[in-house]
């Protein structure tokens, strides 16, 4: 027999609806793995105390798991064949049969209630109808002699994936019942009432914060807000907004550091998200003053901080405001906690300024995945990267100081990381080669390590040419009025009219010798960018004039106004078509920006949108070739017998 299993499609039930993931039971314990990333569940041999098999309609068979602490998981989605072997798995390597129970089905609400640790189950006969975790249970009332009404926390996570959510539940206790025995004082109502309270811990000080940190500045959602630390929940308390999280909606705590700023960031993720309105938000960014000091005393009973606290917490605290926070908030919801790992910017920080969706922020390289913040606060696991690429800034021209990391997920999804400086290229190169990642190209999806200088390199193959690179360097001559220092352009370039026979002879026939000159100094510009070992390219270099002076700037040559107009790409003809709608939907856009909105528009667009551009591309390429051609051999010139030639 295998030393475990693995299944795929098992959800997790729970208050906040259920999440499809995959399951791994082995004899270490068990491990769930919510799908496309986020909570995970993880259940030690040695804690489990016992396991279920239930039929569930719908969803073929439940898997109940009960530990220690009285948690109860509920994994569903299990086959009629998956039961056998797993009951056989686990009388042979836990030592224990999964208990069978039956759901009740018949609509009947009257029947017993179980207390077992913090589970309450309501049985109709021999069957289950229901269960709750007591855990959720905020406070009991005792209506009339009778009826005990339970309250759920307000659980802002838990209408993340389902519309309903359950907060509050009714018993109806009659004087007769004999399972809660009471008196004439005590009706039997008031024992049930009590036991729950017992259960629960809802007793009058158990909403009282263990501490609460006072305007915290918090980024996602945006506001200052008190943050208030319970026992088993979180609350967020602003002018405008309350939240309220319990500890089982998170997932991980972030602490980070900004780089060169007297602030760090404290993310707290959560699975499943708070929702504000129709808006989903799985990280809360606090930002908190990196030199605060604060002195807090928490209010937690002695029984506690010698049991379930002890070695974990203690009774005071006095530091920097967020290792406190973190500190505490780590011990009580039972997350971990990431810092920043071994990267290091080339200021000696732990992020890259960047920029995401245009806005902008700082990217942190983590050890196990890569974190942009303040908004929107992304993080992508090492796990869900496809490839990265390096690529070379969108907007061209004088902003070639910087570059774009692209990072493809598995799920086809991207992520476009703009305006890195140059400066950091090499550290983060180096960190995503040490992870393993793979790096491509934007010339060729099989080539790898070659960074920056293969995108800015020229392409000899005008067929193969990237619509990415092709439209970085259409927007770098059509965009920019300042001279790209790092793409070197032929000296009759007219600057306006970009084209894809960058291979084409075109310079003008008066020139003569000119031409070779300009392409002997091309090619050694491009041998020594292709022999970089570094992957960027070298900066640009001055060249010696024929006067023998180094510092003059070389002028242009003039261009002959017959020659004829340079063919125009696809993304030409697009920007032409598309300007003044850019114009219209963004009044008083910048300059500059136009062509930047342009790319990213263009490069969305799928092959059967751009080829309608492209075809008219093909057609002036074709008509480029024909009138530089008849350009460069003119066709003698036919006289006239009765006109006389200039030369005689």
């Amino acid at each position: 027999m295998t030393d475990g299993h693995s299944f795929n499609n098992i959800s997790l039930s729970g208050r906040g609806g259920t999440n499809p993931g995959l399951l791994k039971i082995n004899s270490g314990g068990i491990q769930w793995k919510k799908q496309g990333g986020g909570k995970a569940v993880e259940v030690d041999k040695s804690d489990i105390v016992g396991v279920s098999w239930m039929k569930v309609p719908k969803t073929n068979n439940q898997l109940g798991v009960k530990t220690k602490d009285g948690l109860y998981y509920k994994f569903i989605g299990f086959r009629d064949q998956d039961v056998a072997s797993l009951t056989s798995f686990f009388q042979s390597s836990y030592g224990t049969t999964p208990e069978e129970k039956q759901l009740s089905v018949s609509g009947r609400n009257w029947g017993e209630v179980h207390l077992n640790g913090n589970t309450l189950t309501f049985s109709v006969g021999a069957k289950q109808a229901f269960e709750v975790s007591l855990a959720d249970v905020s406070q009991t009332q005792l209506q009339g002699k009778n009826d005990v009404i339970l309250e759920f926390h307000v659980d802002d996570t838990a209408g993340a994936n389902e519309k309903d959510s359950l907060m509050e539940i009714g018993f109806h206790i009659p004087n007769s019942n004999t399972q809660f025995v009471g008196d004439e004082n005590r009706p039997p109502a008031q024992v049930f009432n009590d036991e729950i309270k017992l259960m629960a811990d809802v007793t009058a000080g158990a909403e009282e914060a263990v501490v609460t940190f006072e305007s915290i500045a918090i980024l996602t959602p945006r506001g200052r807000y008190s943050v208030e630390l319970h026992l088993s929940f979180l609350r967020l308390l602003g002018q405008a907004n309350d939240f309220k999280i319990q500890y089982s909606s998170v997932v991980r705590l972030f602490l980070l550091p900004k780089s060169n700023q007297p602030h760090t960031f404290v993310v707290i993720s959560l699975d499943p998200p708070i929702r504000k309105g129709q808006t989903m938000y799985p990280h809360i960014v606090m930002q908190f003053e990196t030199d605060a000091v604060v002195e807090s005393e928490l209010s937690i009973s002695n029984d506690l901080m010698n049991t379930k606290f002890k070695d974990k917490l203690e009774r005071s605290y006095k530091g920097l405001i967020h290792e406190v926070f973190t500190t505490v908030l780590r011990w009580l919801s039972g997350a971990k906690i990431t810092k920043p790992g071994k990267f290091r910017s080339a200021q000696d920080g732990f992020a890259v300024k960047s920029s995401l969706k245009a806005e902008d922020g700082v990217l942190y390289p983590l050890e196990k995945g890569f974190f942009f913040l303040p908004k929107p606060p992304t993080l992508i696991l090492h796990d869900e990267i496809d490839y990265v690429e390096f690529e070379r800034h969108a907007a061209g021209g004088s902003n070639m100081h910087y570059f774009d990391l692209l990072i493809k997920l598995k799920t086809d999804h991207e992520h476009l990381f703009r305006n890195i400086q140059r400066n950091e290229y090499h550290n983060l190169y180096s960190f995503i080669s040490a992870k393993g990642l793979k790096i491509m190209n934007l010339g060729g999806a099989g080539r790898a390590d070659g960074g920056v200088a293969a995108v800015l390199g020229d392409n000899d193959d005008d067929d193969a040419v990237d619509p990415h690179l092709e439209r970085i360097r259409n927007q770098a001559a059509d965009e920019s009025d300042e001279e790209d220092e790092d793409f070197v352009l032929g000296e009759d370039d007219d600057g306006g009219s970009p084209t894809d026979d960058s291979g084409e002879d075109d310079s003008d026939a008066s020139e003569g010798g000119g031409g070779e000159k300009e392409k002997s100094i091309k090619k050694d510009l491009k041998r020594e960018a292709s022999s970089s070992s570094k992957g960027l390219p070298p900066k640009k270099k001055v060249l010696a004039t024929d006067e023998g002076s180094s510092k003059k700037k070389k002028q242009k040559k003039k261009k002959d106004p017959n020659a004829p107009k340079r063919a125009m790409s696809g993304f030409m003809f697009f920007s032409q078509m598309e300007r003044d709608n850019i114009k219209k939907e963004h009044p008083g856009i910048a300059f500059g920006e136009v062509g930047k909105v342009l790319g990213d528009k263009w490069r969305q667009m799928s092959a059967e949108e751009k080829e309608p551009y492209e075809a008219k591309a093909q057609v002036d390429k074709q008509r480029y070739k024909d009138e530089i051609s008849d350009y460069k051999n003119p066709q003698p010139m036919n006289v006239d017998s009765g006109n006389e030639s200039d030369s005689s």
